[in-house]
C-alpha cells in the first residue's frame, strides 16, 4: 500500500453492524498509522420516532433501534446510499443478513478498486440450485477482490457493553491480511485468533444455527439441560461431518476454536435462534410469525438454513447422514411431533 492508510467501510447496520463499527471505530483510533480515521457505515435509511435513523447515527451516536443504549465512536458516518458508503475504500466489512448480499455486491462493482479486501462476518452458507457456497468466496468473485472471514462465540450486544469474549479469522493469507485484520478486530475485550481454514469457519457459522434450534425445542419442552447438552453434543458432530463431506481443507481443529465449539455453545444458551424455537413449541403458530413477533423485523437466520440445507441433503439422499439437522426441519417445517427430535439422538 506504500504507507497509505486503509479506509475502512462497515456493509450494514443490525445489531451485529452496529456493534462491529463500534469496534472497528475505536481500533482505527488505536491505529493511525495504518488505517484512515472516519469508518463509513452504510445503514438501510428507516425512520424511527420521524427522524433518519441515519441522522440518529450522526447526531446522537447511537442506533436506536438495533443497539439502544450504547454509544457510537464520534469517527463513525453513517450513510444510506451502499455505494458512497464504500466509495474508495481499502476494507469491506460485510455484516448483513444473508439475502442481501447479492443485491448489495452488484451494486458496488463499480466503485471498487482492485486493491480493496473484504471480511464476511455473514453468518450463513449459500445454497443455490441444489450447490452450496461460502459468502466469503461469492463476494470475491463478484467484486474480483479477496475475501477473508470473521466468526465465533459473539452476542452482538456483549461484544458491545465490552464484556470479554473471543473471535475467529479465516483467511487464506495469514501473513498479510491475516494481520491487518487482526489489527482491526483485536481488542482487549475481543481476542482475536487467526487460521487458515475460512471454509470450516464459516460452516460453523452457519449450522450451529440450527443446532440452536434443536437446543430451543429441548427447552420448549422442559428437557433439562442434560438432553439439551446431547443435542450440541450431537450438533457439533454433524456440523464436522458436513464440512468434511462438502468442502475440502476442513480441519477438525476449527471445531474447537472460537468459531466453533464454542460459538454452538453461546447459541445454544443465549442466541436468538434458541428463543424463537423454545417460543415456536406449543404456540400453534408458524415459525415466521413466532420470529416476526420477538425479533423486532430481524430473522433468526437457522430456520432458512434448516430448510436450505435439509433440501441440500435430500437432492443427494443424504438426509439419513445428519439426523439432527432432519428432525429439526421435520418439526419446524413438517409438523413433526416436537418430541420426535429426541429420536435424532438414538443413531
Amino acid at each position: 500500500m506504500g504507507g497509505q492508510q486503509y479506509k475502512v467501510s462497515v456493509i450494514g447496520s443490525g445489531n451485529w453492524g452496529s456493534a462491529i463499527a463500534r469496534l472497528v471505530g475505536q481500533n482505527v483510533e488505536k491505529h493511525p498509522d495504518l488505517f484512515d480515521q472516519t469508518v463509513r457505515v452504510w445503514v438501510f435509511e428507516e425512520e424511527v420516532n420521524g427522524r433518519k435513523l441515519t441522522d440518529i447515527i450522526n447526531n446522537d451516536h447511537e442506533n436506536v433501534k438495533y443497539l439502544p443504549g450504547i454509544r457510537l465512536p464520534d469517527n463513525i458516518k453513517a450513510l444510506s446510499d451502499v455505494q458512497e458508503a464504500a466509495r474508495d475504500a481499502n476494507i469491506l466489512v460485510f455484516v448483513m443478513p444473508h439475502q442481501f448480499v447479492y443485491k448489495t455486491c452488484e451494486n458496488l462493482r463499480g466503485v471498487i478498486h482492485n486493491d480493496c479486501r473484504a471480511i464476511s462476518l455473514i453468518k450463513g452458507l449459500d445454497f443455490h440450485n441444489n450447490e452450496i457456497m461460502l459468502f466469503s468466496d461469492e463476494i470475491s468473485r463478484i467484486l474480483g477482490i479477496e475475501c477473508c472471514a470473521l466468526s465465533g462465540a459473539n452476542l452482538a450486544s456483549e461484544v458491545a457493553e465490552e464484556k470479554y469474549g473471543e473471535s475467529t479469522i479465516g483467511t487464506k493469507n495469514i501473513e498479510t491480511d491475516g494481520k491487518i485484520f487482526h489489527k482491526l478486530f483485536h481488542t482487549n475485550y475481543l481476542n482475536i485468533t487467526v487460521i487458515g481454514d475460512y471454509s470450516g469457519l464459516q460452516v460453523c457459522g452457519a449450522l450451529k444455527n440450527v443446532v440452536a434450534i434443536a437446543a430451543g425445542i429441548s427447552d420448549g419442552l422442559k428437557y433439562g439441560n442434560n438432553t439439551k447438552s446431547a443435542f450440541i453434543r450431537r450438533g457439533l458432530l454433524e456440523m464436522r461431518k458436513f464440512g468434511k463431506t462438502f468442502f475440502g481443507g476442513v480441519h477438525t481443529e476449527t471445531f474447537f476454536e472460537s468459531c466453533g465449539v464454542a460459538d454452538l455453545i453461546t447459541t445454544c444458551a443465549g442466541g436468538r435462534n434458541r428463543k424463537v424455537a423454545e417460543a415456536f413449541i406449543g404456540s400453534n403458530k408458524t415459525i415466521e410469525e413466532v420470529e416476526k413477533e420477538l425479533l423486532n423485523g430481524q430473522k433468526s437466520q437457522g430456520t432458512t438454513t434448516a430448510l436450505e440445507i435439509h433440501r441440500f441433503l435430500k437432492a443427494r439422499n443424504m438426509t439419513d447422514m445428519f439426523p439432527l439437522m432432519t428432525s429439526v426441519y421435520q418439526v419446524i417445517y413438517e409438523n413433526a411431533p416436537p418430541e420426535s427430535i429426541i429420536d435424532a439422538l438414538q443413531h
